[in-house]
């Protein structure tokens, strides 16, 4: 999706923005404010998000005077050495100058401080049985293998295999600088539409998985009081209930004011256990904060993920004519193996752009 924005009706708001910096900027070196650690620090911390934005306003403006010259010369010189300078000036600067054009107006956009987060992401099998459990499978494969290409590590947090392969939910973190940024456009139910390889008939099934991704939240973040925690420990089991351990290595832990449970039993060590849950917990926690606290825009689980019913859905993975389309921005590609190998970047990106153009609207 290639943006191309009227640069003119931004200019007041960059205009905006460079006399804000420059109020910042004095009051930064104000004794009063910096006595004031806690209004220190976050004036500091607007300064230097202020400061990327006019950095490329600066370079805007200066390009642009540049292309006004050259063209005012091409108009009136008769010198033929002036002329050939004043067009390589245009040709060196002008790329540069829509390039910066199109970036400014997004740059005005309120950074998600999520968006440098590491993330949780849940996927369990919803409608489809076998079929829904083997396609969360799949799309773990899919996220992990993003992850590779981005170099980011991935730690399962915890997981119920399916007897028929899959799983039947899985939770892991993705660690990486800018993980939340990317995959939070991936929560929501993920249909797919083939033949399972469980069908002796040939006919195309259709499932759907459901797919969560949270920031994750550290514990400076957020401030759990550990009376309000109910753990209990278990013996671990595996598929089909078979043991898997002989000790009681397994935990659960209950947020009693939210009601909020996660258990985790794919560690020997009843600690590690115990301290994956809690990952889990802090970002559970948080997004129902946030979705108090912003009921009728947030509401994350819930509006991401809907029922699980074959009707809601984000994205669909039709097999049979090896096809992908995103319901959200109509994008269909069909390099459905591609996709579920791991490059998602197009559709990303895509996704990216999309939301970019719905924010500005705000902006405006």
């Amino acid at each position: 999706m290639e943006l191309d924005f009227d640069i003119e009706k931004w200019l007041d708001k960059l205009d905006g923005v460079v006399d804000r910096y420059k109020e910042i900027e004095g009051l930064l070196s104000d004794p009063e404010v910096i006595n004031d650690q806690e209004r220190f620090q976050k004036l500091s911390k607007e300064y230097a998000e202020l400061k990327k934005v006019v950095k490329k306003y600066d370079e805007y403006k200066e390009l642009r005077a540049n292309v006004e010259e050259a063209e005012e010369v091409l108009e009136i010189a008769d010198d033929e050495e002036m002329i050939e300078l004043a067009k390589m000036q245009l040709a060196e600067s002008e790329p540069r100058l829509k390039e910066l054009a199109n970036k400014l107006p997004l740059m005005l956009i309120p950074k998600d401080p999520n968006d440098d987060k590491n993330v949780v992401v849940e996927i369990r099998g919803s409608a489809g049985g076998d079929e829904a459990n083997i396609f969360a499978g799949d799309l773990y494969r899919m996220y992990t293998r993003y992850a590779e290409s981005k170099g980011w590590d991935v730690d399962i947090l915890s997981s119920t295999p399916s007897d028929m392969g899959g799983y039947k939910e899985i939770v892991f973190v993705i660690e990486g600088k800018g993980a939340y940024s990317y995959l939070k456009y991936e929560s929501g139910v993920h249909r797919v539409q083939r033949i399972p390889s469980t069908e002796s008939g040939g006919r195309i099934h259709t499932s759907t998985s459901t797919v969560a991704v949270l920031p994750e939240v550290e514990d400076v973040d957020i401030d759990i009081n550990p009376n309000d925690l109910k753990i209990d420990t278990y013996r671990a089991s595996g598929p089909g209930g078979q043991s898997v351990n002989t000790t009681d290595s397994a935990v659960r832990i209950t947020h009693q004011p939210t009601g909020l449970v996660v258990s985790c039993q794919d560690e020997k060590s009843q600690h590690k256990n115990r301290e994956k849950a809690m990952r889990v917990l802090r970002a559970r926690v948080q997004e129902k904060i946030e979705e108090e606290r912003q009921e009728e825009v947030a509401e994350q689980r819930k509006n991401q993920i809907g029922s699980g019913g074959r009707s809601e859905r984000i994205r669909t993975y039709n097999f049979p004519q090896g096809r992908i389309t995103d319901h959200r921005i109509n994008l269909t590609t069909h390099q459905i193996e591609a996709v579920l190998d791991g490059e998602l970047d197009e559709m990303i990106e895509s996704l990216i752009t999309a939301d970019q153009i719905e924010k500005l609207k705000q902006v405006e």
